[in-house]
Parts: structure tokens; sequence; C-alpha cells
């Protein structure tokens, strides 16, 4: 499948060495809401820490690619500019297929702040001290009220993370949230990619992971985010290079108009529950391929009908 990619920089230290251990692989996708992208991008580059940054821009309407592009930093190996939007599973696995087999992998939503210094060394810890564990995530925090659904605490040491408990399908937050994810490179090999045949992103990953691979999920303990949805005009970084007509439409009201997760959900639905189904039937395993991925398709079940149904529906609604 043709991924629609206007622009691409890839850095050229991007690939290492055979036999090296690489740093953990971050996907940063952004969709307009340059305000909120400047601040935390920045947020995430002003520390010590070591990572792969890959960062796709999915066809925002505001500055936000001008930004991304101008982005410095020696740890960023790839910028990436989609012509159009297909949605946010499909961003996401185009650059999962870019993991190393041996690399950790963190997904982090464009509108999460990181208040807490060393965070990806506090996830490296727990993931090393409970190998249980495959997906570790955070609650969503302010403005939305923190829920935590049933967890077990697990305990070695100075060292904890609440392991969700039922991880149920088709109840409401019983998930780990995708705001600030991260999962070890083993889980890969079992899940394969996000599911692009129900794109329920979140919601579809905690129970497949829970309820048909030999790992768990849980909640971290130790790092505090901020979900800020808007800042205003002039406290924004970019007040002086934005280019919108700020009277008429702000990035903000450009990312609201074409946010299309909510109404997917109920449209994708049967979609997801057929998933599980399938899963508990035995039908398939809880590996999902990708159409990004050939090969990944090769003896396990994928629906190629419903995930271009999926895409579709983001491209006539949410460009």
């Amino acid at each position: 499948m043709d991924p629609g990619i206007a622009e691409e920089i890839i850095s050229p230290d991007a690939q290492h060495s055979p036999g090296t251990t690489p740093p953990p692989f971050i996907s940063f996708v952004t969709f307009n809401r340059m305000g909120l992208t400047i601040q935390n991008i920045n947020n995430i580059l002003n520390s010590d820490e070591n990572f792969e940054m890959h960062i796709i821009d999915c066809n925002s309407k505001d500055d936000t690619w001008e930004y991304i592009k101008g982005l410095q930093d020696e740890r960023i190996k790839s910028k990436t500019r989609f012509c159009v939007n297909r949605g946010p599973i499909y961003v996401l696995n185009y650059n999962l297929k870019k993991r190393k087999p041996n690399q950790y992998f963190f997904t982090i939503d464009s509108d999460v702040f990181i208040r807490t210094k060393d965070w990806l060394s506090k996830y490296i810890a727990v993931f090393e001290a409970f190998p249980e564990v495959g997906l570790l995530g955070v609650m969503r925090d302010n403005p939305y009220p923190r829920y935590l659904p049933p967890v077990i605490p697990r305990v070695k040491g100075d060292l904890s993370y609440l392991q969700l408990k039922n991880a149920a399908v088709d109840v409401i937050m019983d998930f780990i949230p995708g705001s600030l994810q991260g999962l070890r490179p083993e889980l890969f090999e079992q899940i394969g990619y996000w599911s692009e045949e129900c794109g329920y992103g979140d919601a579809e990953l905690s129970p497949r992971i829970t309820h048909y691979t030999s790992y768990k999920v849980g909640f971290m303990t130790n790092v505090e985010i901020d979900m800020t949805q808007s800042i205003g005009c002039d406290q924004c970084a970019a007040l002086n290079s934005c280019s919108l007509n700020k009277s008429v439409k702000t990035c903000f009201m450009l990312a609201k108009q074409t946010n299309r997760n909510e109404s997917f959900a109920k449209y994708a639905k049967w979609k997801y529950l057929e998933l599980f189904n399938e899963l508990a039937e035995g039908k398939r395993t809880a590996y999902c391929a990708s159409l990004l991925d050939p090969a990944s398709r090769e003896g396990h079940v994928y629906h190629e009908t419903w995930a271009l149904e999926n895409f579709e529906y983001y491209l006539r609604r949410s460009n």
C-alpha cells in the first residue's frame, strides 16, 4: 500500500551496528495543535536521556511540519510528513515497522507533557525488574479526571507497578491509555502490530495482551503527565511564526474540527467485538498483521477489507 509520504527526512546515523543494543524508540505523531507540539516535544528533547525519536506529521494544516523540519537533535532519527491522514493506527504502525528487533518502543501523544524527569529510565527499570509485564502506561491526567480501573500492586524492593486486573473487553477505561506507553521488545513477537482491522488502539491492545499472550500490562506509579488540551495564542512559542489567521481559526480549532476518533469508535465497534470473538474461539492468535508489512500477513488472519474501510473513514473525514 502506498503510505502517502509527502516528505521524509532520515538521519544518516539512523542505523545501528549488528549486535549492539539500540536506545529506546520514541514514536511521536503530530496532527495540528502546533502550540502543544512545540511545548511537549521540546520537553522530551530537553533531557539527557538517550533514545531514538521518529516524528510523523499526519497532514497538519497549520505550521507544524515547518517547525518539525527545523528541529535539530541527534536523537531525532526520522521526520516524516504524510499527504493524508489515515487515522492514528496507520501512522503508529508505520513507525513500529522501523523498530529494531531488540528495541523498546514508546509512543507519546502530542498532547502529553511529561512532568517526571528521567521518566524513560524509570520505565526501563520497571521492565527489567518485572519480566512478566509487556506494556506499561500512565493514567490520563489534567484536564481529564484521574481514573484507575481494578489493579493488583506488584512490588520488588523500591520498584513497583500496578498490574491491570481484568482488562475486560468492552468495559469503559479498563485498559492502559495510549497517552504514554512503553512496550518491551519481546512482546512484539506475540502481538505483531496494533490492530488495523478494528482500529481501536489502546482499548484493544490491553485485553489482547492480557488474555492472549504470556505478558501482563500495567500502570507506572512514579511518572506524572499533564494533558492540557490547548494554550492561548499569547502563550504559544510559535506566536511570531504562525501563519494562521487566528481570528478565524487557531491550530486547536483545526485539530478539534478534524478529530474523528470518537465517531470512529462507534463506527468500528462491531469489528472490535468480532476481533475478540475470533480470539476467544481460537480462530486467530494475538498476532495482528499490518498492510505496511506484507511479511507479517503470511500465516496470520488479516481482514484487509476491514482495515481499508477504517483507513478510508479517516481519509474522507479527517483531511
